[in-house]
């Protein structure tokens, strides 16, 4: 059985990420789809480290230095 025509480069790929990172946008996710199409899933992480959480509500009952 002949493998599939692949329907994106890696360079297609880069320059995407790429794009993304010079608007300032944080790449969570990249999902590659059958026909080619390249989705990034951009913004902040909804999983929050326990560690981050204490140390925000640390802040926000003490204040910043």
């Amino acid at each position: 059985m002949p493998r599939a025509r692949c329907t994106f480069r890696q360079a297609d790929l880069t320059r995407a990420i790429k794009a993304a990172r010079a608007a300032g946008a944080e790449v969570q996710q990249i999902e590659i789809a059958p026909d080619g199409r390249i989705i990034l899933v951009t913004g902040k992480s909804l999983v929050i480290d326990p560690l981050d959480r204490e140390l925000a509500e640390f802040e926000a009952q003490h204040g910043q230095n």
